[in-house]
């Protein structure tokens, strides 16, 4: 069946929804492959949905690990707090928690979904689920977009299916194969906010959380650190620090290092005295029995590991040099990365249609016109806390704005 409208839009994620609520005085039609609108939004934040991060928008902007410059015109276009009063007008309250991360009161993100469906329905968006589109092209008439069902011919044309991850919601990248059919370069998409692989033999310390540690990681000539809570995995790590990371280094060539200070509020010389009193207390137990005070009891091993001091050395027989070995042990203690976690459990896709090809007022292609990719299918993406949730609505508003305002409807 043909069926004409003057947008189309290709997916009902965050992007598109939010698209489809601001595209005024044109016909809109949704195409998604999904049974319902939102599937991915519904299970972000644990299904709670952190919506967006109530910062300003240059602290927003220093979240953006790629082209943040890029996104500097959609963000003040459209901002959290505009995020926040839409959400409120819509009836879903909000409330912020730590990290200024904005959830609805409700804890629920179907309410986050809901308004945005039933706000764009009430603006007379048309929408078709369970259709998935496996062809766009151009001619002098406009766009021509097949899906497994129909064939629909439109005006505007607005990329909104994401990136790779989670692809059990549908995002498989189809986004992707559309974008180099029109001759855009895609950066090559990468998990980010994943976690990460070791060499070593780790199971032992899997479901160890660590709080207030610094967690460093090198490649590439540099090196990259953050500060607060890791998790060891069956086979390498995970937790809030080792995720952002991941998204800085996502584009880089492994293996990688990775060093993990258990002690950062002391110096080398503190932290030797310490060692040093724990030892006179411990006597003559070995020191593998000599640092529970110090460190969790899992992390006594790969410590004394790491500092090549044998365990079974008695406390008070420990030489100044060998407790000095342990102080680097302890501040620097040593993994090296292998693999990154995969798309299934990547909670953000790095990498998409490239940005230098985009208008960063409109999100328009550069080569294309009428042509809009928003959210997750560009390369933009951000650390966690509501930042790339606020990146789909931001890009979305925008390309709808120009859309709404463009006097070349036909």
């Amino acid at each position: 069946m043909i069926i004409n409208t003057d947008v189309l839009i290709v997916g009902a994620g965050a992007s598109g929804l939010m698209a489809a609520c601001f595209v005024k005085g044109k016909s809109v039609t949704v195409v998604d492959r999904n049974e319902k609108p939102g599937k991915k939004l519904y299970i972000t934040g644990k299904g709670r949905c952190n919506v967006t991060n109530d910062c300003s928008p240059s602290d927003f902007l220093n979240n953006v690990v790629n082209n943040s410059k890029f996104l500097f015109s959609s963000l003040y276009g459209f901002s959290p707090q505009d995020t926040i009063d839409f959400l409120e007008k819509s009836g879903v309250k909000t409330k912020t928690e730590r990290g200024n991360r904005v959830f609805p009161c409700s804890d629920k993100s179907s309410d986050v979904i809901k308004a945005l469906y039933r706000t764009a329905v009430d603006n007379g968006v048309v929408f078709r689920f369970n259709e998935r589109v496996v062809r766009t092209y151009k001619n002098d008439l406009g766009f021509t977009v097949l899906s497994d069902d129909n064939e629909y011919r439109c005006k505007y044309l607005m990329i909104a299916c994401g990136g790779k991850s989670y692809p059990a919601t549908g995002s498989t990248g189809d986004g992707y194969v559309f974008a180099e059919k029109f001759g855009h370069r895609v950066i090559s998409p990468k998990p980010s906010l994943v976690p990460l692989g070791l060499k070593q033999d780790v199971s032992a310390l899997a479901g160890l959380s660590l709080k207030n540690v610094s967690v460093s990681i090198v490649c590439g000539g540099r090196t990259y650190s953050q500060f607060g809570e890791m998790l060891f995995t069956h086979d390498g790590v995970s937790g809030p620090s080792i995720l952002r990371l991941s998204a800085y280094i996502n584009r880089e060539p492994l293996p990688m290092e990775l060093y993990i200070d258990l002690k950062p509020a002391l110096d080398e010389e503190t932290l030797d005295k310490r060692i040093a009193s724990d030892f006179a207390e411990s006597g003559s137990k070995q020191l593998k029995n000599s640092l529970d005070r110090l460190l969790p009891k899992a992390m006594v091993m790969p410590v004394i590991v790491g500092s090549g001091v044998s365990g079974e050395k008695k406390a008070n027989a420990i030489t100044k040099a060998e407790r000095l070995e342990l102080v680097r042990a302890v501040k620097n203690l040593k993994y090296d990365i292998n693999c990154f976690g995969s798309f299934e459990n990547a909670v953000v896709t790095s990498g998409g249609v490239d940005t230098k090809e985009l208008s960063p007022k409109t999100m328009e292609s550069k080569l294309v016109e009428n042509l809009y990719f928003i959210g997750e299918v560009t390369d933009v993406d951000a650390l966690t806390g509501g930042f790339n949730i606020q990146i789909a609505l931001s890009t979305a508003y925008a390309a709808a704005s120009a859309v709404t305002n463009d006097s070349k409807a036909g």
